[in-house]
């Protein structure tokens, strides 16, 4: 037993929630692609049904709670499903949270079940943007300065660190080019609440109040297609073309039906859709490749080849983008068909 584990269940003895109740070992609830681990324990009450519980170990060292708190508490007030906080020390980086389940959406999405899924998904994301418009106020810009943060981590960890691969003169300032056109297309969108990681890995599958949403505590005001698109075009699971088309023409009327887009907005509101793809796919190729080297964690390896065939396939629809093909073409694809 660890130290910080033992810190855990220490803390468990403390929670006012747990009293007058039984309730196990905590066990391993889910891996994060982050500092964070999740436990699951099971509850039973002196009187009435056991009923499982997750907790939360964010180390204060890496992790901040109050993020996940308040703004569990603002997608709550919107009508949204998100765990309920039952108790928190924010100063040891612990939370007790209600359990959503272990049924993920990656979990459940067939052919069958996407259509009803995703309708679900986009209602919600709606209504995140909708609801939000106050709070996003009270968030984060997505600033320039971090979304090139963001498109480094390609060069830096995929590039660099795992390809072995280096930029001539002239392919850099192609680079910060790319990187400029991206940021002002992100930044000359509508301006929304942004979930920033919502995808089939963190949507939950509800019999009532569908999805669950997990892992908001980095939510930043930021560009409206963001999230769509982290969605529509997921790191994990990979839909036909003309099908995703139909998600996005869907999500774009219910847009216009809350007023928050004009139906003659549809080209640019594609084209920004399409951009802000590349951008989060840059990003998650260079996060797949740092959650091996730094942190060992090489399952997330397999997921590379999907973000940057998203990369190829829409990059080659843009002029702006040709750099970013050709860089594809002649140095990152050949040097992964190599097994490097």
């Amino acid at each position: 037993m660890t130290e910080r584990f033992q810190q855990l269940v220490s803390w468990l003895n403390t929670c006012k929630f747990l009293e007058n109740t039984d309730y196990t070992q905590p066990e391993p609830a889910s891996n994060d692609a982050s500092f964070r681990r999740y436990y699951r324990i099971s509850v039973t009450p002196n009187s009435g049904q056991s009923f499982t519980v997750i907790i939360m170990d964010a180390p204060p060292e890496h992790e901040d709670c109050e993020p996940f708190v308040r703004i569990a508490n603002q997608l709550s007030q919107m009508g949204l499903t998100v765990p309920d906080v039952l108790e928190k020390n924010l100063q040891q980086g612990f939370l007790l949270l209600k359990d959503l389940g272990n049924e993920t959406y990656l979990s459940r999405l067939t052919e069958q079940s996407a259509e009803t899924l995703y309708r679900d998904a986009l209602q919600a994301l709606v209504t995140l943007q909708k609801k939000g418009k106050a709070d996003a106020k009270t968030l984060p810009d997505y600033s320039v300065d971090l979304l090139t943060t963001e498109m480094n981590l390609f060069i830096d960890w995929l590039l660099t660190k795992h390809l072995d691969i280096g930029l001539s003169a002239s392919e850099k300032q192609d680079w910060l080019k790319l990187q400029k056109h991206l940021s002002d297309s992100a930044h000359n969108q509508p301006q929304a609440y942004v979930h920033r990681d919502y995808h089939s890995r963190n949507l939950m599958v509800m019999s009532e109040g569908n999805p669950g949403i997990l892992d908001f505590q980095d939510a930043v005001k930021g560009p409206l297609t963001y999230d769509a698109v982290s969605m529509l075009r997921d790191c994990y699971i990979t839909w036909p073309k003309e099908q995703v088309t139909e998600w996005q023409r869907e999500y774009f009327l219910l847009l216009t039906k809350a007023n928050m887009l004009s139906k003659n907005d549809w080209s640019g509101f594609v084209k920004a859709m399409d951009l802000m793809g590349i951008q989060r796919h840059l990003k998650a190729s260079g996060i797949f490749a740092r959650l091996y080297h730094r942190d060992g964690k090489d399952g997330y390896l397999n997921d590379i080849p999907t973000t940057l065939n998203y990369l190829y396939d829409v990059g080659q629809h843009y002029p702006e983008m040709r750099s970013l093909v050709r860089l594809l073409e002649s140095k990152v694809l050949p040097a992964m068909e190599r097994g490097v």
